[in-house]
């Protein structure tokens, strides 16, 4: 593999984090671990509740804390959440300690993956999902591909294609 052990998907919502990182984790045997669900194991409640409790900035605040534990451990894949790039000390973890990996996601697509669930905080009880989504973009966009080793187009890819890529990569040349 390369020089760094483990791996992190960032992206936004609906660009596949962690439905890729835990068929990547298989494919190589690593530990896949998916940032806002260890926030949930952490907490004892889901991020919705979070949210309605804390707002954002709890969230971000609980979200550091972990970004900044789980970038230490060495051999995983890690999914993180959406946001999770907009505080410098958590781009500087994961471009520092691990192979980052951005799945990027036109507006289309994350809006098709997004429109049945309920457990995103930032689309709940918003008329115009599409202009957030562009918003989000816009704004998280340079930072993804700031701290990205290597940046994947999601749209109209399988998992499994992504997964071969990122393993392609990973191999270098040598293969």
């Amino acid at each position: 593999m390369s020089k760094k052990s483990s791996i992190f998907l960032v992206g936004p919502m609906g660009a596949g984090k962690t439905t890729v990182g835990k068929r990547l984790g298989e494919t190589l045997g690593l530990e896949f671990i998916d940032s806002d669900h260890e926030i949930e194991l952490r907490t004892g409640v889901d991020i919705p509740y979070i949210f309605e409790k804390e707002g954002e900035p709890g969230f971000r605040r609980r979200e550091k804390a972990v970004i900044s534990d789980l970038t230490l451990r060495q051999g995983i894949v890690l999914a993180t959440g959406g946001g999770s790039v907009l505080d410098p000390d958590n781009r500087h973890s994961l471009s520092a300690r691990g192979f980052v990996v951005y799945l990027h996601a036109s507006v289309d697509q994350q809006l098709a993956r997004t429109a049945r669930s309920d457990n995103r905080p930032l689309l709940k009880n918003i008329a115009n999902r599409r202009e957030v989504l562009q918003e989000l973009f816009a704004q998280r966009d340079p930072l993804y591909r700031e701290i990205a080793d290597l940046v994947l187009d999601t749209d109209e890819r399988s998992a499994k294609t992504l997964v071969k890529e990122i393993q392609d990569r990973l191999m270098g040349p040598e293969g």
